[in-house]
């Protein structure tokens, strides 16, 4: 009798693996199952409610305590919505919740109310993790990656020489100035050179390698996102992915990183390497160096050397984590150190000697 002047409360109802919310009104939870079971397609039998934020169980009198459009989770018998609440953030991170993630991540609509939010829980926060993720959340919510000019995002350029005027040119130098260093790492072991001939021809092969190196601009196009897909390492938004240390196919931790978004982005790319897979002291430049005992500069495939010291043949993008500084154990391709300029030259050698017999 009671039942039929009770006024029916609207709640938002979801189920265990799914994101989408219905909206069901009902006068009491056994309605609210029936309907909900209905609408879900759940069976009834042993199906229970649970409050979306915490995962309390919704009793009869719970239910009737419910401020409207309350969101719920309608379960089967034997499922249980498990949740820890966190200060900043409810729900939190569980598998159930991906859901809401994705579509937060792929929406900019509360984009600004989410940054604000974070902001004041960050300036009260005590615990180091929860700062650590307000941080994170700031770092990339606030991505400002989309503009290019210093007059744009003057932040991004502080500290950056004023003859930079677009962040694809400071990030092109950025690269060009890593390849530069290596190029002075092979120039200052003719240094260290005792025979003179040795000398003379390392130096040879130097100046050959830095020659090659300018026409390519010093590989710079890497770190450029205006370059095309094949040149550069990042995508056309400036996200760069860790590739993994050397001795492995991928990064397994996924680090990424966009240096266009943020000024802080920028400084904390220049701790990643460019890692030499076959390593550039250790043993590519020893390399050339020992084939160079015995043979001339021309003998030798510096397009080899070069590609080893200097492209992306060898050269891996490596987040400072991922970054093994241990001996690698990698050695040169031995067939490749002379390859086709030895043979080139030793089949002209030999041409010219049966002319020579035939006169």
């Amino acid at each position: 009798m009671f039942r039929l002047f009770k006024k029916s409360k609207p709640v938002k109802i979801r189920s265990y693996h799914e994101s989408t919310k219905y909206g069901v009104a009902a006068k009491d939870l056994k309605e609210l199952l029936k309907k909900g079971c209905s609408t879900l397609k759940l069976s009834f039998s042993g199906a229970h409610v649970c409050l979306y934020s915490d995962g309390t169980e919704v009793t009869e009198e719970f239910f009737q305590t419910l401020p409207d459009h309350t969101e719920l989770v309608l379960l089967c018998r034997d499922q249980t919505w498990k949740c820890c609440c966190q200060k900043f953030m409810s729900p939190v991170l569980l598998i159930p919740v991906v859901f809401d993630i994705s579509q937060l991540l792929n929406t900019d609509r509360h984009a600004n109310d989410l940054i604000e939010a974070a902001k004041g829980l960050l300036s009260d926060e005590q615990s180091p993790k929860r700062r650590k993720i307000l941080t994170d959340l700031l770092l990339n919510m606030e991505d400002r990656s989309e503009l290019e000019s210093r007059e744009e995002d003057e932040n991004w350029f502080k500290g950056v020489d004023a003859r930079f005027k677009t962040k694809s040119a400071y990030m092109k130098f950025n690269c060009e100035s890593r390849i530069r260093g290596y190029m002075k790492d092979v120039e200052n072991t003719t240094k260290t050179i005792q025979k003179p001939r040795v000398r003379a021809n390392f130096l040879k092969a130097s100046k050959r390698l830095a020659e090659m190196l300018k026409t390519a601009r010093y590989n710079g196009c890497y770190f450029d996102r205006t370059e095309k897909k094949p040149d550069r390492l990042c995508t056309q938004e400036g996200w760069f992915t860790c590739q993994g240390s050397f001795d492995q196919d991928m990064c397994k931790s996924l680090h990424s990183i966009n240096p266009y978004g943020s000024r802080e982005s920028r400084i904390v790319f220049s701790t990643w390497n460019l890692d030499h897979r076959i390593e550039k002291k250790r043993t590519i430049i020893p390399a050339l160096l020992e084939a160079l005992e015995n043979h001339k500069a021309t003998d030798i495939n510096l397009n080899y050397f070069y590609c080893q010291l200097f492209t992306r043949e060898n050269l891996k993008l490596v987040h400072i984590v991922c970054h093994k500084k241990g001996a690698h154990n990698l050695l040169c391709d031995a067939k490749m150190i002379f390859g086709q300029a030895s043979n080139q030259n030793k089949g002209s050698r030999k041409a010219e000697k049966r002319k020579r017999s035939l006169k």
